[in-house]
């Protein structure tokens, strides 16, 4: 224990020396920051010997506790070295459980992706942001432009008292008439648009808001992979 306690002193005075010099650039001819490096170094070595040495010679006990240790590092090492295909499983697990979750990546040209996963009633959907407001769209590439549920345009921030129904569409109960809106800003995922034009349905007349041709066209292109769809910025 004499050692450790030497070992602290020494990175005690490190840390002293350090903050008296940082104006410096240099101690011992090592720059500050590696220095800085070499002195946290110290310290977590310092931490494991106490856990490992043994205090009354039961060298069985630093064996184990050695053998946790280098368990626990390579844990850590191996969490972050394999970080993003962690963070890639866990987009795709919340894709499988949550239909609609955009999983987000990066094509090997840097362009964003998101990826969209086939749900349950063979359509695909996708869980997105209108200025800052959660709705969730079904992508349908027959729509030539946005339309939003009535219910989905209030929850996103629009007034009735504001809504204009002056533009004539057909939908699935027959035909009906639609309010022009800007959207401010439509996120799915990695990919964001400003000022795109939607419209909005008369109250009753539209269950699920539809992702429609005039977003599409904005990207680089979309595919269809069996269950997936691959929207790329």
């Amino acid at each position: 224990m004499n050692a450790l306690w030497l070992i602290l002193g020494i990175i005690g005075a490190g840390l002293i020396v350090l903050i008296l010099n940082h104006d410096q650039g240099s101690i011992l001819g090592m720059a500050n920051d590696q220095f800085a490096r070499a002195l946290i170094l110290g310290i977590w070595g310092s931490v494991i010997a106490a856990a490992i040495i043994p205090r009354s010679g039961d060298w069985r006990k630093a064996a184990r506790n050695m053998a946790l240790w280098i368990a626990i590092f390579l844990t850590l090492m191996g969490g972050y070295v394999y970080r993003y295909e962690l963070q890639d499983i866990a987009s795709r697990l919340s894709a499988g459980l949550v239909p609609g979750s955009p999983i987000s990546s990066t094509a090997l040209d840097g362009r964003h992706q998101v990826m969209l996963v086939r749900g349950d009633d063979n359509h695909f959907h996708a869980k997105a942001l209108i200025d800052g407001k959660a709705v969730e769209f079904l992508v349908d590439t027959g729509a030539s432009t946005i339309v939003l549920s009535y219910n989905d345009a209030m929850a996103a921030g629009f007034k009735n008292g504001n809504l204009i129904f002056s533009i004539p569409v057909a939908t699935a109960n027959g035909n009906t008439r639609a309010a022009p809106v800007t959207l401010s800003s439509l996120q799915i995922g990695a990919i964001k648009r400003a000022r795109i034009s939607a419209l909005v349905a008369q109250q009753g007349n539209l269950e699920t808001s539809l992702l429609g041709m005039n977003f599409l066209q904005t990207l680089a292109g979309f595919n269809f992979q069996g269950d997936r769809l691959i929207l790329t910025d």
